[in-house]
């Protein structure tokens, strides 16, 4: 399958990365951008790179991967090529029926993917509408599941999507700065209690994903009567931890709720 990718940024090359790891040939994936320097540096990958035009053209399926705003100045020149195609978006905000009225008779499918799609260890939303179908939306799964996990959810959820897992890794990045920060308090290097932090919210949700067990279960297991966990445990309750991570999606969840199209 020929996978045209519109856009040499961050998540593209990721989403490039992740195809040509799970087995797609390089000489399979065309890519484009105005800027001679991305796609430069995209083409030592081994693909193909060009106009947007070309990349549209050569993909049984075409990738969106530019930012929101530049939606309804690049794609309406593409509308033509791109009608009767699998078009696949990633930009937040931009609803099925926005992108689809800039591209008529496309099969327009939604995505949500995250930043540690950029180590394969991605979480990807996907929605779908008509002319778009379920064959095109486990094609859509097949490919983004190079780059991590995928879950199929309806399209007025992408709201709380973004606000768990889309915006999410910056809660998690921010855990483990303060985590380690703890840790350099207490006397450590700040390399060493980085290293500790971080690896240790990797097990965890590692552990989570794997066991298929509640995190509160899991939390429990770790809880001694009367020990040291639990004490921080109570400190984190008592500090309202839950409550402030779920207050924050509510507002991130909100804030993309204004930016839809």
């Amino acid at each position: 399958m020929k996978i045209g990718i519109i856009g040499a940024g961050n998540m593209s090359t990721a989403i490039t990365k992740g195809l040509i790891g799970a087995g797609t040939a390089p000489s399979d994936i065309f890519v484009s951008d105005i800027s001679a320097e991305k796609l430069s540096a995209v083409a030592a990958l081994g693909v193909q790179t060009g106009a947007n035009e070309d990349a549209a053209r050569s993909g049984d399926a075409v990738i969106l991967a530019i930012k929101p705003n530049i939606y309804e100045k690049a794609l309406p020149s593409l509308s033509n090529i791109l009608s009767g195609k699998l078009v696949i978006s990633i930009a937040a905000g931009n609803t099925i029926a926005f992108v689809s009225s800039l591209l008529p008779g496309a099969r327009v499918v939604r995505l949500m993917p995250n930043t540690p799609a950029l180590v394969s260890a991605g979480m990807t939303a996907i929605s779908y509408a008509a002319p778009a179908t379920e064959e095109d939306a486990l094609l859509v799964e097949k490919i983004f599941s190079a780059l991590g996990k995928c879950v199929h959810v309806p399209e007025s959820l992408m709201d709380a999507v973004v606000a768990v897992s889309g915006s999410g890794p910056a809660y998690a990045y921010m855990l483990i700065d303060a985590m380690a920060n703890g840790g350099v308090l207490m006397g450590l290097s700040k390399k060493d209690a980085l290293l500790l932090a971080a690896q240790t919210v990797y097990g965890a949700a590692k552990t989570v994903l794997e066991t298929g067990e509640h995190p509160m279960v899991l939390c429990d297991n770790v809880c001694s009567p009367g020990g040291t966990t639990i004490e921080a445990v109570n400190a984190l309750e008592k500090s309202g931890f839950r409550a402030s991570v779920m207050a924050a999606e509510k507002k991130c969840a909100e804030k993309s709720a204004l930016l839809k199209k």
